[in-house]
């Protein structure tokens, strides 16, 4: 019988939901360099790094910078995220989560945040959850994003588990497919994410004993 050993977890969208400020801020910064931007192209940044997302930006505004000037954007843009999660706090936790993250921790499993977020320890630490999360992968330290499997593979590694022992979950098409890439368990957040093992429509259907009977 297979059992869970490890729980990977992606931020945004799964445990806060910090869409908004992303698309608050991306939206902000592409007024900046004058390239129109509407909810429908922010859907194509969703699970994407920062430098990904700019560069796509970029494209749809058919313009090119600099790689100085790159990396000056990108860092206005985190400017403009930071200030927008000042006020983020437990209330802000998706319906179900912590519940779900409790099963989990008391279940003896290992669990780890693997987000592209550079903020995401800020983000863990008002939410006041970082007691449920045994490691968190560090974005800054990772070359690939997703959907390349490095982060989740990165997780697996520090939480000393083999991927085929490790479930994770992801709001967004790109995750999945990292997830899958990495030879883990999927669980999908929303309906549209069929390449997952589990879907859910939303967080407060996510269950311990469901996960470990899907996974066996």
């Amino acid at each position: 019988m297979k059992e869970i050993r490890g729980v990977l977890f992606d931020l945004d969208g799964v445990i806060t939901d910090t869409a908004e400020y992303h698309f608050e801020a991306w939206k902000k910064l592409a007024e900046e360099l004058d390239i129109p931007f509407d909810r429908e192209f922010n859907e194509r940044l969703k699970g994407v790094g920062r430098m990904e997302s700019l560069e796509l930006i970029l494209t749809h505004g058919e313009k090119e910078l600099s790689e100085t000037e790159k990396d000056y954007f990108a860092s206005k843009k985190n400017d403009h995220y930071k200030t927008m999660i000042a006020n983020i706090t437990p209330n802000d936790l998706l319906p179900g989560i912590l519940e779900f993250m409790e099963e989990i921790k008391e279940a003896g499993i290992k669990t780890a945040l693997a987000s592209s977020s550079k903020n995401a320890q800020v983000v863990i630490e008002r939410l006041e959850i970082t007691h449920l999360l045994d490691e968190v992968v560090d974005a800054a330290k990772l070359e690939r994003g997703k959907p390349d499997p490095e982060i989740f593979l990165k997780a697996a590694e520090q939480i000393n588990e083999p991927a085929t022992a490790c479930a994770g979950v992801e709001d967004a098409q790109a995750g999945v497919d990292a997830i899958k890439e990495a030879g883990m368990f999927a669980v999908g957040v929303g309906s549209y994410l069929k390449k997952a093992d589990w879907i859910v429509e939303d967080t407060s259907q996510l269950k311990l004993k469901t996960l470990q009977a899907k996974f066996q």
